[in-house]
């Protein structure tokens, strides 16, 4: 019909409002999200506990025991969690008590930068799924700068570091430029170009530009010393430079979004693309602006991989699921630094404590996943996670009002029905 915007257009309003209410939904409502996500796993460990089906048998004569089974089933699996993921009370020296809070970090930096790039593209309208291919890009370029070129130590690193960036920085300004020139969903277009990032590497690791030499295995040589992230606390420890980084990311994100002239562009786009575009700033030069910084950041994420955490070798599987992850990192941490952080240190907890957790209680690691899962889909439904915990919605009445506009109404209706009689 005449004055009817396309569907195409429609879609995409209706997306950016969604993304909008999740982002801008509280911190209360994340909160719970997650209590929710661990109440749920909760019912599945008990579930899946032997213990507990055995006892359920004779529930209706001895409860204590069902009831006990739970508690033990529980207990144990979410303990065991906390201290592989947080500090280990029985680790008998110090190294070994703080151990999983050196590994929770390692794990989350590459999902802290990852879910930075991706939250800056949530807050600019738009809907960055790629961070997977540019880890891995990220990843190849960071590695053939490090284990290629001979150079000082320092100036090594640094422009392996520079490497990874603008290799994940160049994968996301594909969708970028196709998004501002020709409109192409960035949907669509990061999901296609995860999958050519992962044949990509994994061809490479078949040819001289990465494969080891005197190798068929698909690895690439070790890092050298020299393009490596120097360790933090000792070679007893995993965690290196690139944590501290990803600290600094989060403060340079802070300040370009909420401080600088380029991050009011950005979230200008992504309040109102149109109305940004009457006030004169140009959406398809910003769209291409966001996916560049989001891919670089993501590119740092595969340089805590190749330079920090797995130094042997570059294989195919550098980036695990990182990039998927990261998308759940920034929607739980609201696209916000801070909360992006908070959410990596939770995520990089959970995959950390979910191996102590089943090394120590059987509980299947799948568990974690679950999880994780629930967390997604809680944060999602905001108005879900509301009615669940009759949390009150932003900007209506509050409970008392809500009592108050009952009985008015009831006085009302009383008052009119006498009139009437």
């Amino acid at each position: 019909m005449p004055g009817e915007k396309p569907l195409e257009s429609r879609v995409d309003a209706v997306g950016r409002s969604v993304l909008r209410q999740i982002v801008e939904s509280s911190w209360v409502v994340t909160v719970f999200a997650v209590v929710a996500a661990l109440v749920l796993g909760a019912i599945l460990i008990a579930a899946a506990d032997a213990r507990v089906q055995e006892t359920a048998g004779w529930f209706f004569s001895r409860p204590s025991d069902f009831l006990g089974a739970i508690g033990s089933s529980v207990g144990g699996a979410y303990s065991a969690l906390f201290q592989g993921a947080v500090v280990n009370f029985g680790g008998g020296t110090f190294a070994r008590v703080i151990r999983p809070l050196t590994e929770t970090m390692t794990v989350a930096t590459p999902l802290i930068f990852a879910g930075l790039g991706i939250g800056i593209g949530f807050r600019a309208g738009l809907f960055n799924i790629g961070a997977q291919g540019q880890i891995i890009l990220g990843a190849i370029f960071g590695g053939w700068v490090g284990f290629t070129l001979d150079l000082p130590v320092g100036l090594h690193l640094l422009l392996a570091v520079v490497g990874a960036a603008l290799g994940g920085a160049i994968w996301a300004s594909v969708a970028g430029v196709l998004k501002a020139t020709t409109g192409a969903n960035e949907v669509i277009v990061t999901i296609m170009l995860n999958n050519v990032a992962v044949y990509l590497i994994g061809y490479l690791l078949t040819t001289p530009i990465l494969q080891q030499p005197g190798n068929n295995n698909p690895i690439s040589p070790a890092t050298p010393p020299s393009a490596r992230y120097p360790l933090l606390l000792g070679s007893q420890f995993r965690l290196h430079l690139g944590f501290l980084l990803a600290l600094a990311a989060a403060v340079f994100v802070w300040w370009l979004m909420e401080r600088s002239t380029l991050g009011l562009r950005f979230r200008a786009v992504g309040a109102n693309p149109h109305a940004a575009r009457t006030a004169g700033m140009s959406v398809p030069w910003v769209t291409v602006w966001v996916m560049a910084i989001a891919g670089a950041l993501a590119g740092l994420a595969g340089s805590a991989q190749v330079l920090g955490t797995e130094t042997s070798g570059l294989t195919a599987g550098v980036a695990a699921s990182f990039g998927f992850d990261a998308i759940t990192v920034a929607l739980l941490g609201r696209s916000k630094p801070l909360g992006t952080v908070l959410a990596g240190l939770l995520f990089g907890g959970l995959r950390a404590g979910g191996f102590a957790m089943q090394a120590r209680t059987g509980t299947p690691i799948d568990i974690v996943l679950v999880v994780q899962s629930f967390i997604v889909l809680f944060i999602a439904a905001p108005p879900l996670v509301r009615s669940i915990f009759r949390l009150p919605t932003p900007g209506g009445p509050t409970r008392a009002e809500k009592r108050a506009a009952a009985a008015q109404a009831r006085t009302t209706s009383a008052t009119t029905q006498e009139v009437q009689a």
